[in-house]
C-alpha cells in the first residue's frame, strides 16, 4: 500500500484545515491508521490513531478538542481536520499504517507505511 498525504499550507492562529491521506494499491480498511508530525529539530510525534472502523479515535493531549481523526474505508482515505490551529501545531505532518494494538498507537517504529508529509505552518 502507498499513501499520500495532502492538504496541508498556511493558515492563520485560529483557523483550520482538513488533511486527507488517500491509499493505493490496496485497501487499508484492515490496518489501524495514525498521523504524527514532526517539527523542525524535533523527534516525530503521535497525533491521533483510529480504529479499522473509524469507531475509536485517540488523540496526544494537545490536539484533544482541537482535531478530529476520520476515515472513509469506501474511498480509501484518512482525515484529520484541525480546528483552532496555533503555532505550536506547525509541523510536518505524517499518515501511517499500523497493525499494532491500541496500547501502542504512539510507536512510530510499530506503523509499516507512511505517506510522504504535507507541510502545516500556523502563523500567529
Amino acid at each position: 500500500v502507498q499513501l499520500q498525504a495532502s492538504g496541508g499550507g498556511l493558515v492563520q492562529a485560529g483557523g483550520s484545515l482538513r488533511l486527507s491521506c488517500a491509499a493505493s494499491g490496496r485497501t487499508i480498511s484492515g490496518y489501524r491508521m495514525g498521523w504524527f508530525r514532526q517539527a523542525p529539530g524535533e523527534e516525530r510525534e503521535f497525533v491521533s490513531f483510529i480504529s479499522t472502523n473509524g469507531g475509536s479515535t485517540y488523540y496526544t493531549d494537545s490536539v484533544k478538542g482541537r482535531f478530529t481523526m476520520s476515515r472513509d474505508n469506501a474511498k480509501n482515505t484518512v482525515y484529520l481536520q484541525m480546528n483552532s490551529l496555533k503555532p505550536e501545531d506547525t509541523a510536518v505532518y505524517y499518515c501511517a499504517a499500523t497493525n499494532a494494538v491500541v496500547s501502542a498507537r504512539t510507536r512510530a517504529d510499530l506503523y509499516h507505511t507512511w505517506g510522504q508529509g504535507t507541510q502545516v505552518t500556523v502563523s500567529s
